[in-house]
């Protein structure tokens, strides 16, 4: 029998032993070369934290007795700022899918953002449990169809949608098309997604009064087009390393969309996030929070709704002891001084 897992990577092997090969490769693989796949994580690994005595001294003597993890997105209470990102077909990871998932975001007080390919209904998610919830929606050329949605939603509960904005057509997966993963009515996506995105942005809001937010964005230019579109906020995401390959590291850009939205709309991060550090890091570059993706699906795959659940909780018991050793009793006290990029340490140096 495999030892409790305890830290979040280690639920990826448990679901590599759990899931057949086709399913373990769909949900663990990126496009082509998958270097952004791995860049996502290894770029956290670049940012330091300041370790200089001098540069920490303020800080030694903070009461972090009690350290309060809660925040809010949108103007929800979360208890963490670590959400569940959009990932599709859970069913293949378990057999209660989506709805195992959203009850352990239930259960972790946090938000599930429901992804437009899931596996389980809308209604199915929405009576399983009392949450708050977003549904990640992709905008086809069949209008109607993403209106369908929209109204289900809006008739569901959920609060907010998320619009991905950098599919509109599908990454090549090559373990996928390895593993003859990629079905018929999967691959007739690319043939009816939307690729006028702007125009898409202005319908979607004349449909809903939903709060949009947009993912996908990894530059400063499109950054400061989403806040003139009038979106309420940012997801910074390269789709889990899934659509164009060698674009950069979500965490590597961060910093750069937060400049250029200069605080007026909210942002949030996905990609990579695999340690409670890694959460405090993108915080201290701005984010509002993270969204976490793959390692929900491996807890699921291994543990079921538990192991979802225990993804989250370890993310956030990390990040506790993070702020607590860092001298940070709240999110609020979370600051760009408490991490070095390594361009800067070398440029110190100099």
């Amino acid at each position: 029998m495999a030892p409790e897992p305890v830290y979040v990577k280690e639920f990826e092997e448990l679901a590599r032993q759990a899931l057949p090969k086709m399913y373990y490769d769909y949900f663990a693989g990126g496009a082509e070369d998958q270097y952004t796949l791995k860049e996502n994580m290894e770029a956290f690994q670049k940012i330091q934290y300041l370790i200089l005595a001098y540069q920490l001294r303020p800080r030694v003597l903070v009461d972090v007795s009690r350290i309060d993890m809660a925040t809010t997105v949108l103007g929800f209470r979360i208890s963490a700022p670590i959400m569940i990102a959009p990932t599709a077909y859970h069913q293949l990871a378990h057999p209660e899918g989506e709805v195992a998932t959203a009850r352990a975001a239930a259960a972790c007080n946090t938000i599930m953002v429901l992804s437009t390919m899931a596996t389980c209904t809308l209604e199915e998610v929405a009576s399983s449990c009392n949450a708050v919830r977003f549904l990640q929606l992709s905008v086809f050329k069949r209008r109607d169809v993403s209106a369908q949605l929209v109204k289900r939603a809006e008739r569901n509960g959920f609060k907010a949608i998320v619009l991905t904005v950098d599919a509109p057509l599908l990454g090549r997966r090559e373990a996928d098309i390895r593993n003859k993963m990629v079905s018929p009515k999967v691959k007739n996506f690319e043939g009816v997604l939307s690729t006028k995105v702007v125009d898409d942005l202005q319908w979607l809001r004349s449909i809903t009064n939903l709060p949009i937010l947009i993912k996908g964005v990894l530059t400063r230019e499109d950054a400061i087009k989403a806040v003139e579109t009038g979106v309420s906020g940012i997801v910074v995401s390269n789709h889990g390393a899934r659509q164009l390959d060698y674009s950069p590291a979500t965490i590597s850009v961060l910093e750069e969309v937060v400049q250029a939205v200069g605080g007026k709309i909210p942002v949030l991060l996905d990609g990579g996030v695999r340690r409670g550090t890694d959460v405090f890091k993108a915080l201290a570059l701005g984010a509002q929070a993270v969204l976490v993706g793959r390692p929900v699906v491996y807890g699921l795959a291994a543990m079921g709704e538990n192991g979802v659940k225990s993804v989250i909780e370890m993310l956030k018991n990390e990040l506790e002891l993070t702020m607590a050793l860092s001298g940070c009793p709240s999110i609020g006290d979370i600051t760009r001084s408490h991490v070095m990029i390594e361009h800067e340490r070398l440029h110190s140096k100099l």
